[in-house]
């Protein structure tokens, strides 16, 4: 063999090795590129089936009139919108569902603030007290409503009894929305608590005896230390709380049915009436829709305005 041939020789090889090494580069890249999408496929198959598709198909769904059984019969557009609007029902739903959000979200979060203070303190036993201000979130709503049916009874009720009054909580139309906020104060404070003692755990205690160096009161401590340092988790809380307060239900459909009157027929429980008693599927998949926007302009809101005054 002559040195031209080995030559060539050589350079087929050093060809088929550069060639090898660009294709085994080029996987390793490959893999590289499509391995994160590999980690996340399991939750996004999940997000797919149980999330994004229910929620194309419930704004498919607002765009078309219904039979009976959910079934689409014609294409309608915005009509289910534009008459929903007209109905003093839904305009009520949605007055009666704000009213209910302002009844909740900042008595639930205050109490929660305050209860939290009060178990941040080191003392012997404190451990039961925080469990007992958590329990109500292990309960269900469902649970929480029956326990509560009784308590709000007119003639057997424990309520009306320490209050010397007769009021019948759940069947007068001045009362009924009270009571289940009552109810759903009842239920949020555990998570609020829970979330605001964990906060509170990473105050630095420094800028307690600082300040208290410096003739702080107790509420100067908590104004200008306490809700400071813990405002990222109340932020939290509060965009956590509009949201599960305009998603109640079990409670209000065990207690009031939306009664007495609709004066507690929230958007939610407005929704389920269309649904599965009038059989208006494209009606209710339109208040859902609009329900989501309304949640989704309050949820913007808040991070333009409130979050301003968030000291991370």
């Amino acid at each position: 063999m002559n040195k031209g041939q080995a030559f060539k020789n050589n350079l087929r090889v050093n060809k088929k090795k550069q060639q090898q090494i660009k294709f085994e580069t080029s996987s390793k890249s490959f893999i590289s590129i499509i391995e994160p999408y590999l980690y996340i496929l399991p939750a996004m198959i999940i997000f797919a089936l149980f999330i994004f598709y229910p929620f194309m198909k419930t704004i498919y769904l607002s765009l078309n009139a219904t039979d009976s059984q959910g079934t689409v019969s014609s294409f309608i557009g915005l009509n289910n919108y534009i008459n929903l609007f007209k109905l003093h029902s839904f305009q009520n739903s949605i007055i009666v569902t704000l009213k209910f959000a302002v009844f909740t979200v900042f008595p639930a979060m205050i109490i929660g603030f305050i209860v939290g203070i009060l178990a941040n303190v080191k003392l012997k036993g404190i451990g039961i007290f925080r469990t007992i201000y958590a329990l109500p979130m292990a309960i269900s709503s469902a649970s929480a409503a029956v326990i509560w049916m009784f308590l709000f009874h007119p003639s057997i009720g424990i309520i009306n009894y320490f209050l010397k009054t007769n009021i019948g909580w759940l069947t007068d139309t001045k009362w009924g929305l009270t009571a289940v906020a009552i109810v759903t104060i009842w239920m949020n404070i555990g998570i609020n608590f829970i979330f605001i003692i964990a906060a509170l755990q990473g105050v630095p205690r420094d800028l307690y005896e600082s300040s208290a160096i410096d003739g702080a009161g107790i509420f100067s401590k908590h104004l200008h230390i306490t809700i400071p340092c813990i405002s990222p988790t109340l932020f939290f809380l509060l965009v956590i709380n509009i949201i599960n307060t305009f998603q109640a239900f079990g409670q209000i459909n065990i207690m009031t049915s939306g009664g007495p009157g609709e004066s507690t027929n929230v958007l939610v429980h407005s929704i389920y009436r269309e649904a599965f008693f009038n059989n208006r599927f494209g009606v209710a998949s339109a208040e859902s829709i609009i329900l989501f926007l309304i949640l989704l302009v309050l949820t913007l809101l808040q991070f333009k305005f409130g979050e301003r005054k968030v000291n991370y």
